[in-house]
This record gives C-alpha cells, structure tokens and sequence, in this order.
C-alpha cells in the first residue's frame, strides 16, 4: 500500500497538501521514512494477497455450498415467480463451469453423433466413440471431486498442479483433468 495522509493516499510525483494546508513538493518521495513520518505520513502494507476465485477478500472465503436467500428477519427472498433465491456456492458454480468446457470438448465430434442417428449407413468412428466417453468420464470424475471435496483447503487443492521435487510439472490439476 502506498503512503497516507490522514487516510487519504499520497501518490509518489505529485504535490501533496496537510490539514492546515501547508504544501509539500511533488518529489516528497525522495525523504527519508522518518522526514515522511514527521510529516505526517504513514505507511499502510499491502493486504495479503489472495484469489478472488475462492476468497471474498484475504480474510473470508467464499462458501462451497449453495445458500438460500434470507432477508434481515429471516424469511426467504422470493424472486418474481415465488421461488425462493439460492446464491450458488463454489461447487455449484464449478461444476457448471465443468459442464460447459465437457460442451465444448463435445462439440466438434456432435455432428458424427447427429448424422449416425438420421442416415442409416453412416457409423461414428470408434475412436471418436471412445474418445467422447473419454470426456464424459472426466467430466463426471471432476464434477465427483468437486463434490467431494470436504472443505475450503480442499476446494482450492483441486486447482494445483502436481509437481515433482524439482518444480517439474507432472499432470494435471485435478479440475482440469481432461483427455
């Protein structure tokens, strides 16, 4: 975090101005931290860095479950049509996000699909058969360890990529295990 001023951050190379208005030089930057502190500057660290895929902020992780809407007394939130209103937690969120790219992987090869189900002639090569349950293995192995995973730690393991003692990779993070 940079230097403050009665809360107000003070920017390296631009003029800065105190409480009773006294002005000081845009090259302030170049006083020692105790000229800065006598001065009336203090300095803030950064917050501890984290990723807002699965943090609300350094301090509070985002929830693994799916939450049901309340409002201050309790009651459920209902949308327009009287259902109640779910926040979808990580996992749900997740295996969505797995759905889809299970999609994509798909799609190139559905045509094959399509075409064997309406010329009676036509067969889908094995390979791109097996190569579909392929897929939709992983895709079912992710979305299991996605839900399986007990705990926020555990969540978040699904996204590291294994390593050897060296620092070589060795696979795949488990979430992104495809064929």
């Amino acid at each position: 975090m940079p230097w403050k001023y009665s809360e107000r951050v003070i920017k390296v190379g631009k003029p800065w101005a105190n409480n009773d208005g006294v002005k000081h030089p845009y090259n302030w930057g170049i006083w020692s931290n105790d000229e800065k502190t006598a001065k009336g500057l203090t300095w803030e660290d950064d917050p501890a860095p984290y990723d807002n895929r699965f943090w609300w902020d350094a301090s509070t992780p985002k929830p693994l479950t799916d939450t049901n809407d309340v409002d201050g007394d309790g009651n459920p939130i209902l949308d327009s049509d009287g259902v109640q209103v779910v926040t979808l937690g990580l996992k749900s969120k997740w295996k969505a996000v797995i759905k889809q790219q299970a999609n994509e992987l798909l799609q190139p090869t559905d045509w094959m699909v399509i075409k064997a189900s309406e010329v009676a002639d036509y067969s889908v090569p094995s390979e791109t058969i097996t190569a579909r349950a392929a897929i939709r293995t992983a895709s079912n192995s992710i979305e299991a360890a996605i839900d399986g995973a007990a705990n926020h730690a555990a969540f978040i393991a699904l996204f590291d990529t294994p390593v050897d003692s060296d620092g070589n990779v060795t696979g795949k993070a488990p979430i992104a295990n495809w064929p």
